[in-house]
């Protein structure tokens, strides 16, 4: 059993089990809990876990690194080149939508999220090192904006992923079938619903 998140699974973690020992572990990013038991080939079978758990994420050196410098400033204070009125509303995702964020980090890994309040407007940012960011603002039941900078619209990735829990009643994470390779990609399938995590 780990005690702090992984992402991918560590090939030598896998090649210390003997066939038929149990893993059981958090993905980094996550609220995921993945249990698996090692199978012949090297690799690992097994489950998302219907539960949650969080644990720190690996790292070398004194610190975390401080994330993407500078990003989070202009997220907060620049315009977008991309404006547009939000569907849903503005959440604080790291703290109350652990499942929603779990899915995001599958979707789009890495994004680093921010929220904030100011009297009844909230406000969500979302950076990414690839120099991508996002801000919504909502003041009380209104539909927020969303201001959006970078190669990629985070905050689409984010609706794409909320559409999909609002149709299907639920996101696929939990529950979800496991395969992990014996170089620890993490392979991830429920019903339709496919993904990797390396």
């Amino acid at each position: 059993m780990a005690m702090v998140s992984l992402r991918p699974v560590p090939a030598s973690w896998l090649s210390a089990l003997n066939p038929g020992g149990r893993l059981t572990t958090t993905i980094a990013g996550t609220s995921l809990i993945v249990s698996a038991t090692r199978t012949d080939d090297g690799g690992a079978v097994g489950q998302v876990e219907r539960d949650w758990a969080m644990f720190m994420k690996t790292r070398t050196g004194a610190d975390y690194s401080p994330g993407p410098a500078g990003l989070t400033e202009t997220a907060s204070t620049a315009d977008g080149e991309d404006v547009s009125t939000g569907r849903h509303p503005v959440i604080d995702i790291e703290e109350n939508a652990w499942e929603l964020r779990s899915m995001l980090e599958i979707m789009a890994p890495g994004i680093e999220h921010d929220y904030r309040e100011n009297g009844d407007t909230r406000i969500a940012l979302m950076v990414h090192g690839d120099g991508s960011w996002a801000r919504a603002e909502q003041t009380g039941r209104e539909l927020p904006t969303v201001h959006q900078g970078g190669p990629r619209r985070l905050w689409d990735v984010l609706d794409e992923a909320r559409d999909h829990w609002l149709w299907e009643g639920s996101l696929p994470l939990y529950g979800a079938n496991v395969r992990i390779g014996p170089e620890g990609t993490i392979h991830l399938r429920r019903g339709r619903w496919k993904a990797t995590i390396a």
